[in-house]
This record gives structure tokens, sequence and C-alpha cells, in this order.
């Protein structure tokens, strides 16, 4: 009988996933959220205030950035699989826009395998990725508003969604998105529609702050008489960017000096008509007050229920969101501006408190890292890296670059054939890019045939104005970042890494 105890003893201290409790992870994804609309980050509008996000900064790790995707789409696919898009095999975009497709067999969505380890795992609010939202294969719970399966609604963003509930008829739906997604998250951390005895993972996807922009409407006026600025380079002439990027403009400045949205480039935010840069802005940042007040309302609800010290809360967002920077109203883009996302982590007693890491996260890393949370171990090869010993100690060494990328609506196989040429439509295309960052640098790798290559320093430059790439000073970081690109690639067995095109031998002139 002794024997046996000891060895019971022994097993429990060799196993994670016996020897202590599984974490619940609440993992908050909002949408075209920049940093600049979280007031716990140094850049954010000088005017805007967000509390309860402050709060969930102070009481954990904030993350200098993260770099999720390049658009919706891809981001939800990279988080879902832990792989880059040119990893995820079968996903395909069929008109209309946003209808999309992929096989489960080939590609394989990671919160089944949590289902498998016992855990209750649960989706709420926008999906953009694949007709097919995984329900009782991935899900043991879900309210969705699938755009790519209801493409008619799929500019509601705000307002009268077709919502599926676990895998039931849609029906339109009414109130404020922000709102509803944020109660029915509330009444699963509070315990409904799922086993109280076993661990969770909920991905509460946000719609907010994508346009059409629409504040709620106790928001609607909250900024009105806010004082913003105004990017350095809304106008240009932004040289040493790629010709997408100097010829971007979006933007236009009235006789009577006031800046308005151009006929290029409209991005997502919806018509913005005669609404100023200002009147943008505002209505960006009061979009996001919704979000601040539902993540008051989740942690509350953690507390109440006693979750809070087991359960890892996590809030980012699918990317950015440029207003003015580089001449944008887009994202898509690699800069920061347009791309670089918030990231914060929390629990109680295992992250520590009030800490800023200033390592740049990328959106493969989210798997690995909900997997080494939780004890388990991957299912499948993926090209990021767990988190935790950074989340854990913000300060301890990196030694991984951090790529993101890309290949427009094309994944897997479909990206080996690099487009040849620009899109037709400067204004609002973008072509294929890659770019790694690795400590304070920046490279950005423009996949069209004779342009730029790109390097910045973000500790002194981090607007992004200078391409130090052609400064002889450089030289050795450019040569250091490009091998750090190749290996990365090669590494993440890209199936276009043999096929780059070449990079120019110099900046273009000047225009006089």
């Amino acid at each position: 009988m002794r024997s046996f105890i000891l060895s019971l003893l022994a097993l429990v201290a060799a196993s994670p996933t016996l020897a202590a409790e599984k974490p619940n992870i609440l993992f908050i994804y909002t949408d075209d959220h920049s940093n600049r609309s979280l007031s716990c980050y140094p850049e954010a509008y000088p005017f805007l205030k967000t509390p309860n996000i402050d709060k969930l900064a102070k009481e954990g790790v904030r993350f200098h950035a993260a770099y999720n995707g390049s658009w919706c789409a891809p981001s939800r696919a990279t988080i879902l699989t832990g792989r880059h898009p040119y990893g995820i095999e079968s996903m395909k975009f069929i008109d209309p826009y946003p209808n999309s497709t992929y096989d489960p067999k080939q590609c394989k969505f990671w919160p089944t395998e949590f289902r498998k380890n016992g855990y209750v795992t649960a989706q709420i609010g926008k999906w953009h990725t694949g007709t097919d939202a995984g329900f009782g294969r991935d899900w043991d719970y879900q309210i969705v508003w699938n755009r790519p399966l209801h493409t008619k609604n799929a500019g509601a963003y705000y307002d009268k969604q077709l919502l599926n509930t676990n895998g039931g008829e849609a029906k339109e739906t009414a109130g404020y998105s922000t709102d509803n997604y944020t109660k029915w998250a509330v009444e699963f951390i509070s315990g409904k529609h799922r086993d109280a005895k076993k661990p969770w993972f909920l991905w509460l996807c946000y719609g907010a702050t994508h346009g059409p922009i629409t504040p709620a409407e106790r928001y609607k006026n909250h900024y009105a008489d806010a004082k913003v600025p105004v990017p350095k380079d809304i106008f240009g002439p932004r040289m040493g960017k790629p010709l997408y990027v100097r010829e971007m403009k979006a933007w236009t400045k009235l006789a009577d000096g006031s800046i308005v949205g151009g006929s290029g480039a409209p991005g997502e935010v919806g018509a913005p008509g005669k609404l100023t840069l200002e009147g943008m802005i505002r209505k960006y940042a009061a979009c996001g007050q919704a979000i601040d007040d539902g993540v008051g309302e989740l942690l509350k609800a953690l507390e109440d229920s006693g979750q809070t010290k087991n359960t890892l809360v996590v809030f980012t967002s699918d990317q950015g969101f440029a207003l003015g920077e580089h001449g944008f109203r887009h994202k898509l883009a690699p800069y920061d501006a347009t791309l670089r996302s918030p990231l914060i982590f929390r629990q109680p007693d295992t992250v520590p408190e009030g800490k800023v890491c200033e390592v740049g996260a990328s959106g493969v890393d989210f798997a690995p890292t909900f997997f080494a949370a939780a004890g388990l171990k991957l299912p499948w090869d993926m090209h990021g890296h767990d988190l935790m010993p950074l989340v854990k100690n913000p300060q301890a060494d990196w030694p991984h670059v951090m790529l993101y990328t890309n290949t427009g609506q094309k994944f897997g196989s479909d990206t080996h054939a690099i487009p040849k040429e620009y899109p037709k439509n400067l204004q609002s295309g973008v072509p294929w890019w890659l770019a790694v960052r690795k400590g304070n640098f920046k490279y950005i790798r423009t996949l069209v045939e004779g342009e730029v290559e790109e390097l910045y320093d973000l500790k002194t430059d981090p607007d992004e104005l200078t391409n130090l790439a052609y400064d002889p000073k450089h030289k050795d970081t450019v040569a250091q970042m490009r091998k750090a690109l190749e290996e990365e690639l090669k590494r993440t067995k890209c199936g276009f890494a043999e096929k780059l095109p070449a990079i120019a031998k110099e900046l273009p002139p000047a225009k006089k």
C-alpha cells in the first residue's frame, strides 16, 4: 500500500496537468484596434482614457507590440493554427467577399485539442475564417457572427447581426454588438453553458473598432471637443518608402485647412464623406470605450465567481489601423501605425504586476503560449514560440526573431507564386511583403521586383520616417536582418523563400 501511494505521488509530481489546476484562458480579441486607442500605451491619443484596460495592464504584463497579421482573416487563421498564412493549407476566398472556405482535415484549428484534453471551449463574436465556424468540433459553445457564411450581413458590425448559436439557425439580433458580446461572455464566465468542473477557454472576438466606426450611443459625443494631433507624414513626400507608400493619397486638405478623407484607400472605415481627420479619430477613439467597459465587466465577473487567480487573461487585436500615418486610412502595410496591436497578459500570482516587455510578439506565438500555460503538448508543428518565459520574466533573454507577413488573400501552396506586379489600384491595394523585428530594428522586404528594402530603428524613430537600409552606417545591420529573414523563412518551410524578387540597389530620387 505504501509503495502504491508513493508511486501515485510521483506521478502527480511529474505531471503538470495533475500537479496543478489547469488555468482558464480568457482571450479578448478586438478588431482594427491600435495601441493608440489604449491609454496604458505611451503613444495613445493624449485625450483618450481606458481605465479598465489600464487596470489590466497595471495588474499584469504589457507587451510593447504584437504583430498578429496584415488584416482580419489571415490574422485569425494564424491564431487558430499557430502558422503563418503561407503554412495554412486549403484556405481560400470565394466571391462574393468575405465568403471563404477550408478543409478541416488539412487546416486544423487547435481548440479541438483543448477539448480533447478536458477544456470547455467557447467562441463569441466575429468570425472571418471560412463558412465552417467549427461548432461541435472546435467549440463546445458558440455565439458567432459568421461573416463568410452571411455575406449580405457582413457589414453589420454594430447592430442587426445574423448570429448562429451552437450551430443553429441564424437569427437577426438587435443591440450594440460590443455590449451583446460582453453580456454573453459574462454569462459564460459566471457558469452558464459549460461544465463547472472543467477549465475553460473563451475566445471573445469583438467587432469594434472596425469600420464603419460606430461608438455606442452613450459615447456618441464622448470626445467631441478633443484636440487631435495630425500625423507627421500624412501628406508625404515619404521618401525612402516603396512606391505604394510614396503615392498614397488617402487624405485631402481643403481650403479652410481641414483634412478629409480623399478618394484613395478607403480601407474599411466606410465612406468618410466630409468627416474630417479629427472627426474620424474622435469617433475611432469613442468606439473603443464600450470595449473598455466590457473589460471591466469581464474582470468583475471573474472576481465575483472566484476565478481571478486561475484565469489567464490575454488582451490583443487582429491588427491596428492607421488614421493619417504614412498617408494611410488603412491597415495591411507593415508599419507599426497600420498593424501594431496591443498585448496584455494578466494572472495574479503567476504573471508579475505592472511590467513592460519590450519584445515584439507575433500572431503565431499565441497557440504555443496557450498550450504551455495549459500544460499541454503541441499537436502539430507550429511556427511560433511560447511567450510564457517572457510573460513571467519580461526582461528574459529572447533569442527569436519575430516574423510577420502579407500574402493578400492567398494561403498555403497558393502563395508559392508571388505576384509579379503591384495591385492595379495603388490607393487601395498593398503588395505582398515580409517583415522581421529583432530588438529595436525592423526590416521590411516588399515583394515587388526592384522595390526598396527598409530598415527602421524603432527606438530612435518610432514613427518609421527614416529608412536606414541604404545608409552605409547600417550595412552590417541590414545584412544581419536579411539573414534573419532568410533563416526564419527556411525554418518555417516557406514555399516561396527561394523566389524573392530582387531589391533596389539605391533609393529613388527625391521628387522636385
